[in-house]
């Protein structure tokens, strides 16, 4: 074992999920090493991104409200490696940090809730979201659509779903199933709504110097999440995305390679722009290309959505 003298301490954010996930790779470590249960402390750490719950992340700081408290607490020494949604990290991390490792992919998929199809739902439909990808997918298929700000945890969010506030919402299908929670909502095929770069993976940090902690989360990291999740951020490196960017990017695993599509949508759902490739595994620079090619297609007003 890495400590002999106390835990490997594992942070991350307090919400249920965040929870399941940070059990869920605790799991990996102490099962492929064979170290006790006890070998794995888990210590929350409350993000900005969990107070603020009244405002899009988009005008409040974007995703690093998710990775700024933990990032601090792993350049004080206080956690050895931190666990995160992928789809909720800067694209760029500061070079002090190294994503070690990634868990097996769940289900990419979104759910639709509070109406078995988009079809279903009535005219002039509220639904309730956060995410601008997929404010902007609703709003492709459903113009009449209002799209009002939808944050918190899944509790929270079913909860003034419940209370008639929207019509319908949208929850990614992996975090309800890690909260056990899989027979909510209605899965949208990929090709109706290409999910967010990242849905669905979940992955481990922690200093890029820390070689002990770093070869032991080598151990536990799924090489094929990995690779095309890596091809999913290449891709909004390549765009220069911000949380205010509707984008959509998804990998799969092709033989020795990926193949991969990605879009991008104005927030009113009129233009889409799509392209797709099969890549090489580990070719950022391909992936940065996609990106690239999405936005020299776009219209001058998409365009201006990834500037600055």
């Amino acid at each position: 074992m890495l400590f002999t003298d106390r835990p490997l301490r594992l942070g991350t954010r307090g919400s249920p999920l965040a929870l399941a996930q940070a059990r869920l790779t605790a799991h990996a470590l102490v099962t492929t090493h064979g170290w006790p249960q006890s070998a794995v402390e888990i210590v929350t750490v409350q993000t900005s991104g969990d107070r603020i719950q009244d405002r899009a992340l988009a005008d409040i700081g974007g995703k690093a409200l998710w990775t700024k408290e933990l990032d601090r607490a792993l350049i004080a020494g206080e956690i050895d490696f931190s666990v995160h949604s992928m789809k909720d990290v800067e694209t760029l991390r500061p070079d002090a940090f190294s994503i070690a490792a990634m868990l097996p992919r769940a289900d990419v998929r979104d759910k639709l809730v509070g109406a078995g199809d988009f079809a279903d739902l009535p005219a002039n439909p509220v639904v309730g979201t956060s995410s601008p990808r997929r404010a902007a997918q609703v709003k492709r298929m459903r113009p009449d659509a209002t799209i009002t700000l939808f944050r918190g945890n899944v509790a929270t969010r079913l909860a003034k779903l419940a209370a008639g506030e929207v019509h319908a919402t949208l929850l990614a299908a992996a975090g309800l199933d890690r909260l056990d929670q899989g027979e909510v909502g209605t899965l949208i095929p990929i090709d109706m709504m290409l999910p967010a770069p990242s849905q669905g993976a979940v992955g481990i940090e922690t200093l890029v110097d820390n070689g002990p902690v770093v070869a032991a989360l080598a151990a536990i990291s799924h090489a094929d999440t990995f690779d095309a999740v890596m091809a999913e951020r290449a891709v909004l490196a390549g765009l220069g995305g911000t949380c205010h960017s509707p984008i959509a990017a998804l990998a799969m695993v092709d033989g020795d390679a990926l193949f991969l599509r990605a879009e991008i949508i104005s927030p009113d759902g009129r233009e889409t722009v799509r392209e797709e490739a099969r890549i090489a595994r580990g070719d950022a620079a391909a992936a940065q290309a996609i990106g690239r090619a999405l936005l020299a297609a776009a219209s001058p007003a998409l365009a201006s959505l990834f500037e600055g």
